[in-house]
């Protein structure tokens, strides 16, 4: 995974990027009726189920906005929430928490219904010793907050990106000309590059799996839409050769099965891309 100095650095380009995109050259509607001198406060208000995620990043937000502005947090991220749960106040300059608004809700929205999601299927998995992984299948320019939110339910972060860890799958191991010399291009590669990166190589079938073991120094093998058959056969060839990950089509009917075969990880993209989202609303208060 990328460091914590590149995790922070991907959020600020995030925040700025998102409030370049939604306020231009101005919030003319509260800059057109409300002075610039004007103070107000507003509650984070829950209309749903779930669990909450994102106030760290609101709190980025907000003082991206405005550093002046203040919040008071009654609930902290990772904690399970119901209709008409207040999580925080937030005081100050009415047009900055205006023009924080919209940010703060669409983030916090979207990374609860993750991070909801994402801990039901930690509960499924509970006594297995299995853990969940996130996938690439984010929202373009969202990534880090919503691995971010994967986190907070309780689940593990994949690679976050093309750059922090090597993935051959299907395609990459057809056009280098087979899962040995995928494998082999790859280390040589890395050596010559001087680049110390986790290698993941995906299966197919069983005789995959048997040809990435030969060739060795895999960090993880993935296999992908095995059966429940499948794969307890490939835990037990594997062994502590290396990793192991199902992946393929696993959903709340499957997970818990495919637990129960001994892999080491689960890998769901629907953490991130099948949600909906949890119903905040910022209301001002008096």
């Amino acid at each position: 995974m990328i460091s914590e100095a590149q995790f922070q650095n991907e959020l600020e380009l995030l925040i700025a990027n998102a409030i370049r995109e939604d306020v231009g050259d101005g919030d003319h509607s509260s800059l057109a009726c409300i002075p610039a001198s004007a103070q107000g406060k507003a509650k984070l208000l829950v209309k749903d189920n779930g669990i909450i995620a994102g106030v760290e990043f609101a709190k980025m937000i907000f003082n991206y906005v405005d550093a002046n502005l203040q919040i008071e947090t009654f609930i902290e991220d990772g904690t399970p929430v119901k209709f008409g749960d207040v999580v925080f106040h937030v005081s100050g300059s009415s047009q900055s928490i205006l023009k924080a608004e919209r940010m703060v809700l669409n983030s916090m929205q979207r990374m609860s219904a993750i991070a909801t999601k994402t801990n039901s299927y930690v509960k499924m998995l509970e006594g297995t010793g299995t853990k969940i992984l996130d996938t690439r299948k984010t929202t373009p320019g969202f990534r880090v907050a919503e691995k971010w939110a994967v986190k907070i339910g309780g689940g593990e972060n994949h690679r976050f990106a093309l750059y922090d860890m090597v993935m051959l799958k299907d395609n990459h191991i057809d056009f280098a000309g087979g899962i040995g010399l995928a494998i082999a291009k790859t280390k040589t590669y890395l050596k010559e590059t001087n680049r110390d990166l986790k290698i993941i190589v995906e299966a197919r079938d069983m005789e995959e799996v048997r040809q990435i073991v030969a060739a060795g120094g895999v960090f993880r093998i993935l296999l992908d839409n095995f059966d429940y058959e499948m794969t307890r056969e490939a835990v037990a060839f594997i062994g502590d050769e290396c990793q192991t990950e199902s992946s393929g089509n696993i959903n709340e009917d499957t997970i818990r099965l495919y637990a129960e075969c001994g892999v080491n990880y689960i890998s769901s993209g629907a953490l991130t891309h099948s949600i909906y989202n949890m119903d905040l609303s910022l209301k001002a208060i008096d």
